[in-house]
């Protein structure tokens, strides 16, 4: 078979340099990302409102609730297609391909409806007010009329990575980040925009993104070509991609909606030094910068997961479960690397990170000593130990390249959701400080990624035994 430069063969030869060159691209594409996000926010943080850093920070579980419903059916788009292609059925691949365009469409279009229709009522449960609410709601009503478009570009970036080409997303995602930051400029400082501003550039850069991504799939020569005329929901590949994508949807959306408590929360320890009418949020502001720092490190981890997602379905694919040991010891080892350096230079540089969203050091018992300890706290208790939720997110990743989705959607969802919000039902009443609130994290990343890894063991040394009775 003809390789081309962008493919990597994940089901033959040596892992570890394989699972490198596979990751580094999507660490540098989550990268950027983050970085044009963390430039929203930076640049919203020049314009007139104070508490606009804080507003769109509020608003972080709540959007993601509605985008990780078809972000999760975009791992069973990755699975699928990355099977076929290591079992060599490429026509069924390709009919893959065109069925999640489709769903991702589908999910796009209804998740910005619902998320603009029930934004007002949502963010106002989770106890904002005032003009904290107001500028929240008007930035999500911009940002979900952009969400088609990222839900699409979400699916062509799973197409594309499994048959192993990480680099195109990456060169389109930094293009159109690029984009994004100019737009951003524009429409704050040129404009006099401020949330509504930063969201729609990002609107902007998520349908050029998708329109790009679209054209060079299009272009494709090795079997998964994009064409109108293939549109069409085959039940075969729909059945599978639901199958496997929908314990992921549902494990996403509930880790949101214990964030979404988590939110609530900091409101809480927020409206207990600051008064709701205050025109400056502390806490909110502070929490919501540390948090937006320390989203480096988790999309950079994430790449990790989507490498061990990809290596273990094609090698699943090819009947090679033997290899997923390797891939387990080499994303854990990889993704080990990665958050412990980035956890650890973001805190050496804390201080003028955090000044970049507005967020520094004043006297104490000040509005600004207090938005600069809760960032602080943020970023130790949740920024340092960050590795641990990358190595159960390579356990989760495992387990579903295994097939074993459902269960990696139960332990996941009993190990951290469930536990985080027994935790602030129970722990946080009792001691109602951002410590304890971010203290449930570290804990439930460290059960939650034995029992994962546990289980994948279990499975693989299964699929070992199966195919030695074959």
């Amino acid at each position: 078979m003809t390789k081309t430069k962008n493919k990597i063969s994940f089901t033959e030869g040596k892992l570890f340099s394989k699972i490198l060159l596979f990751v580094l691209p999507i660490v540098a594409t989550n990268l950027l990302q983050t970085l044009y996000n963390a430039a929203d926010m930076m640049v919203v943080s020049l314009s007139d409102e104070v508490n606009a850093v804080g507003a769109v920070g509020t608003t972080g579980s709540f959007v993601s609730l509605i985008v990780n419903i078809f972000i999760g059916f975009s791992v069973g788009a990755n699975v699928v297609v990355a099977r076929y292609i290591g079992a060599g059925e490429k026509e069924k691949a390709r009919r893959a391909a065109h069925t999640a365009l489709l769903v991702g469409l589908f999910f796009g279009v209804v998740g910005a409806a619902i998320g603009a229709s029930v934004s007002r009522l949502v963010l106002k449960a989770m106890g904002n007010t005032g003009n904290l609410l107001d500028l929240a709601v008007k930035y999500t009503y911009f940002y979900f009329a952009g969400v088609p478009f990222l839900a699409l570009t979400n699916y062509l970036i799973a197409i594309f990575r499994a048959k192993g080409d990480s680099k195109t997303p990456l060169i389109v995602l930094a293009l159109a980040g690029l984009l994004n930051v100019g737009l951003n400029l524009f429409f704050v400082l040129a404009l006099g925009m401020s949330v509504e501003g930063v969201a729609l550039a990002t609107s902007i850069s998520n349908l050029v993104s998708f329109l790009a991504l679209l054209w060079k799939l299009a272009r494709d020569k090795e079997g998964l070509a994009f064409s109108f005329k293939l549109l069409k929901l085959h039940k075969k590949e729909l059945k599978d991609i639901v199958y496997i994508g929908f314990p992921s949807a549902l494990q996403s959306t509930l880790f949101c909606i214990s964030n979404m408590l988590i939110q609530s929360s900091i409101v809480t320890v927020n409206n207990a030094v600051s008064p709701p009418e205050s025109k400056y949020q502390p806490v909110v502001n502070g929490c919501a910068a540390g948090t937006n720092i320390s989203n480096f490190v988790y999309t950079a981890q994430n790449a990790v997961y989507q490498g061990a997602l990809t290596f273990t379905s094609q090698n699943i694919g090819a009947n090679k479960p033997k290899r997923v040991y390797p891939i387990i010891g080499c994303c854990c080892a990889i993704v080990s690397v990665i958050g412990i350096c980035l956890s650890s230079l973001i805190f050496l540089f804390k201080d003028p990170l955090l000044a970049l969203y507005g967020v520094v050091d004043g006297a104490e018992g000040s509005l600004e000593a207090i938005a600069m300890e809760a960032a602080t706290t943020q970023l130790i208790y949740n920024n340092l130990p960050y590795f641990l939720c990358g190595i159960m997110e390579v356990g989760s990743g495992v387990l579903r390249g295994l097939g074993n989705s459902v269960s990696s959607m139960v332990i996941s969802l009993v190990g951290s959701c469930l536990l985080r919000v027994v935790w602030l039902l129970t722990v946080f009443p009792a001691y109602p400080t951002i410590a304890t609130i971010y203290l449930c994290y570290p804990i439930t990343w460290a059960l939650t990624a034995t029992v994962l890894h546990s289980c994948a063991i279990l499975v693989i040394r299964r699929k070992i035994k199966l195919g030695r009775n074959e």
